[in-house]
């Protein structure tokens, strides 16, 4: 699972508020799909500058991550590099682009843990309920204050 980070999660969130407020979705495309609208937050790259990318190489989202070489120094890589280095894994990727991470799914109530891969309102809500649980992860990491002892001490004159 990913690295809690506030950048993650504000990426997370960025993402979803984009496709939420009506940004163009379109699974099959490696630019606007599932993947190819986070990294678009991450990379700060165009859809069709990812998508061009992707075209170096053979294959959707989840090709193109087995495929991965971060020696390889195809520009799909280098997408795929950075997005690794925002603290995401490999699998990450290739199940934000199903919508498959379980431990996503388990924290949505049973009705709704049957997300369609290629539904905007099922990615929103995927990316939504991700950052939270990273969120989460990240508050329980800090540590705690310790308490301030009220006594006062006494005070001779």
């Amino acid at each position: 699972m990913a690295r809690s980070s506030v950048a993650l999660i504000q990426a997370l969130r960025e993402t979803a508020k984009r496709l939420a407020d009506g940004a163009r979705y379109q699974w099959g495309h490696m630019g606007s799909c599932n993947c190819g609208h986070l990294a678009q937050t991450i990379t700060q790259y165009s859809k069709g500058k990812i998508h061009g990318a992707a075209m170096w190489r053979h294959g959707d989202w989840r090709e193109q991550l087995r495929d991965y070489c971060p020696q390889s120094g195809l520009p799909m890589d280098e997408v795929i590099d950075q997005m690794l280095d925002f603290g995401l894994t490999q699998d990450d990727l290739t199940r934000l682009e199903r919508l498959s991470h379980p431990a996503i799914l388990a924290r949505l109530p049973q009705v709704q843990r049957h997300l369609q891969h290629n539904k905007r309102n099922d990615v929103v809500l995927y990316l939504t309920t991700w950052a939270t649980m990273l969120e989460e992860d990240l508050t329980e990491d800090l540590p705690m204050p310790s308490e301030v002892s009220l006594h006062s001490s006494s005070v001779t004159i």
